[in-house]
């Protein structure tokens, strides 16, 4: 007979209040257990997103400059590659990058405002006679009394606007804009003189497993947000000169600052175009009646049928085309997060995180499937 270790534990108490919880957690349908996981990993994932969020706002004009200076640094990457290979040196080459953009910048708000500055007094008359025109016609053809859509419209306007201008308000706004160019251009010209470098001694402070994934996951989500960055302007370009060109046809006055609405309008996808396509149809209604507002619809609609259908799979790469539903829900948060500098980020941070996810889950099942040695 066997002696007993003197050391053993018979508590039966003790082994039964250790395997109580495991016990029931094993009694628990598989599908009550991942519901729990899965559930648990999307409370802590949207917690983590608030939180970031939250701080972005209350760093927001050190955020905006930050996600400026990294869109500009993908949208002007090719540029400095191409000096580069001219023999200049880093810094001259990110010094010409970021004098090319200035020059492209000033020189475009300065020809844009000399032909469009006189107009937009126009334009706001022409949105007000679209506006009420539209007006006359809900209450013409639907059960809303004047009464009631003006509540509705007051509503909205106080909701937008929030409170009264605050002239000191107003001044700080101002100079937070301002400093937030000058640091974007500052930083521009670091990032794109230094930025490789960088990225290389980050990378190569990771662990031995973890650098050939991170590098590549890296790798990826800048090559995403180039293509992005690239792939956004053309096609904004594109739209704002086919709708324009619908305009001048159809003698539809203010065509250049409708279509320059277009073209900042379509760095936010699915809402800024459609946002920029009622102010053109408001004011084809105003200056030339319903038939006119009617075509100049159809041609909006044309413009983005052939856009989303044409244009978009061939400028975008595949890797950065996400499903529409998915770009509304990241607009709006964005939106609600960070106003209109939100709207503008969200989408492509969330093509670069999905592509980044996407990189490294891959990256990981092919490592599960070779053999280990």
């Amino acid at each position: 007979m066997a002696a007993e270790d003197p050391g053993a534990t018979t508590d039966p108490g003790a082994t039964t209040s250790g395997a109580g919880p495991r016990q029931s957690w094993a009694a628990l349908p598989w599908l009550v257990r991942t519901a729990v996981l899965w559930s648990a990993c999307l409370v802590v994932i949207v917690a983590g997103l608030y939180l970031l969020g939250k701080i972005a706002v209350l760093l927001a004009p050190l955020a905006i400059a930050l996600a400026a200076t990294i869109f500009l640094t993908a949208l002007l990457d090719p540029v400095l590659l191409l000096l580069r290979r001219l023999r200049l040196p880093a810094a001259l080459a990110a010094l010409c990058t970021v004098l090319l953009l200035l020059g492209i910048l000033v020189g475009v708000g300065a020809l844009v405002w000399n032909l469009t500055a006189s107009q937009f007094d126009q334009l706001s008359q022409e949105l007000t006679q679209g506006v009420e025109r539209s007006r006359d016609f809900v209450t013409s053809t639907l059960p809303v009394t004047e009464a009631q859509l003006d509540r509705l419209v007051d509503q909205a306007r106080q909701g937008l606007s929030g409170s009264s201008p605050d002239p000191v308000a107003g001044a700080r706004t101002a100079t937070e804009v301002f400093g937030s160019a000058l640091l974007a251009l500052v930083l521009l010209f670091f990032l794109l003189k230094d930025g490789r470098s960088m990225w290389h001694w980050l990378v190569s402070r990771m662990s031995g497993a973890t650098q050939p994934v991170m590098a590549e996951a890296g790798r990826a989500g800048w090559q995403t947000l180039g293509a992005y960055s690239r792939g956004t302007m053309l096609i904004a370009a594109i739209d704002a000169l086919g709708i324009g060109l619908a305009l001048v046809v159809l003698r539809v006055p203010l065509a250049l600052p409708l279509a320059l609405i277009t073209f900042l309008g379509g760095f936010v996808p699915i809402i800024g175009a459609t946002v920029a396509g009622a102010v053109a149809v408001l004011v084809a209604l105003a200056a030339n009646g319903p038939t006119t507002a009617l075509l100049t619809l159809a041609a909006v609609i044309a413009v983005q049928q052939i856009e989303g259908n044409l244009l978009e799979p061939l400028v975008m790469k595949r890797q950065v085309r996400l499903h529409p539903a998915v770009i509304l829900v990241a607009v709006t948060a964005g939106t609600l997060i960070a106003g209109i500098a939100g709207a503008f980020v969200s989408v492509p941070i969330t093509a670069v995180l999905w592509r980044v996810i996407d990189t490294v889950q891959q990256r990981r099942a092919t490592s599960a499937l070779v053999p280990a040695e």
